[in-house]
């Protein structure tokens, strides 16, 4: 892999936009275009439009596709609904997360049926390098496509999410459902279409051609005028992501850390199952006492950061993972991992050498409104 940072298909229109790029995980990729404010609220009231284009995209074909995933996921594979996608984790022997990926299991126009895996951009090369040693050592017909530079994809958050999208793809949004996919087109282009976001919005995200991305993207404005869709970066992406309490890889996640401590028990099927980490997560599940994470607000203005101490009876009892000010909530707030049995204690966070009041709660931060 040449040190030469990467350029998503969409490089070029972020620069025309003005957006401040920024270099994350090996991307040059928009941190910003106008303020992080701006963004987060026009997501959360609105739309937003994030090229999302350095995630990783995998691609599984042959009849034994399903069966291998089922033996290198946490999450059950083989009985993934067609135009499904499951939230799941791989992990190490010893239950450390390597990545948290999304699972969709689709069908081409020829009605042949793959399974689509899109992984964290920092992990991309290490995972698919993981999946073909564990692909060599398995029985069966498996074939793995690394799609990532082929493609682009663009995320479109936010409550007129819906709005924007209709009558740009061949598919009844309406009645499409939550963590659900399809294969279709746009304007006589190939496009495939998910119900899924990293905002705790409403919204969709659009895998397409590279060569077809700017379009796309230009056919999404068009049609979002008159609704306040903004194109929103990284930085935008990162609050909204803190409030919905997502975890994300390198921060929250992380091969030393399991998924009972970071909450994500759910994401885990252990009856009836064996797949690499599987052992090791049967013991960390009993494990009452490993720290485990939190929601935190703190009482004043400022800002906790990353690997800030915790603090309860005036003794560091863990840290925190991260931190913003919330632009929904109007206050500061951070997820951080602590012992489980000073979670009801009075604490703070250390902030540059002042303790600063703050109260454990449940996560995530903010949900957003039921439909009426």
């Amino acid at each position: 892999m040449s040190d030469r940072i990467a350029r998503t298909p969409l490089y070029e229109w972020h620069v025309a936009q003005g957006a401040r790029m920024v270099d994350f995980a090996g991307w040059s990729m928009p941190v910003q275009y106008t303020s992080i404010v701006e963004e987060h609220q026009a997501v959360r009231r609105a739309a937003g439009l994030f090229d999302v284009s350095h995630m990783g995209r995998l691609r599984f074909d042959g009849p034994d596709a399903g069966r291998f995933l089922d033996r290198v996921l946490t999450r059950r594979m083989t009985d993934l609904p067609l135009g499904k996608v499951r939230y799941s984790l791989v992990t190490n022997e010893q239950g450390g997360v390597m990545d948290d990926i999304l699972v969709s299991q689709l069908e081409t126009p020829s009605e042949r049926r793959y399974y689509l895996l899109v992984v964290n951009a920092a992990n991309r090369e290490k995972i698919v390098a993981w999946f073909r040693a564990q692909r060599i050592a398995a029985d069966g017909d498996v074939d793995m496509a690394d799609r990532t530079f082929e493609t682009a994809m663009i995320a479109l958050q936010g409550p007129q999410s819906v709005q924007v999208l209709k009558g740009l793809v061949k598919v009844d949004l309406d009645r499409m459902g939550y963590y659900s996919g399809v294969v279709t087109e746009s304007f006589d282009r190939p496009c495939t279409v998910t119900r899924t976001g990293y905002t705790g919005e409403d919204g969709f995200e659009l895998i397409v051609r590279a060569e077809d991305a700017a379009e796309v993207c230009e056919n999404l404005f068009r049609a979002g005028r008159e609704t306040g869709l903004k194109p929103a970066g990284l930085a935008a992406r990162d609050t909204l992501r803190l409030e919905a309490g997502m975890p994300l890889y390198g921060h929250e996640l992380s091969e030393t850390i399991n998924p009972y401590q970071a909450g994500l028990g759910f994401a885990v099927n252990l009856a009836g199952r064996t797949f690499v980490g599987s052992d090791a997560l049967r013991r960390l599940k009993e494990d009452l006492h490993q720290p485990r994470r939190i929601g935190l607000e703190l009482a004043g203005r400022r800002v906790p950061r990353e690997n800030y101490p915790v603090v309860a009876g005036g003794l560091p009892i863990g840290a925190v993972t991260s931190g913003t000010f919330s632009p929904t909530l109007d206050k500061p707030i951070a997820m951080a991992y602590v012992q489980p049995e000073v979670v009801g204690a009075e604490l703070a966070v250390d902030i540059r050498g002042r303790l600063e009041p703050a109260r454990a709660v449940e996560l995530p931060f903010y949900r957003r409104p039921s439909p009426e």
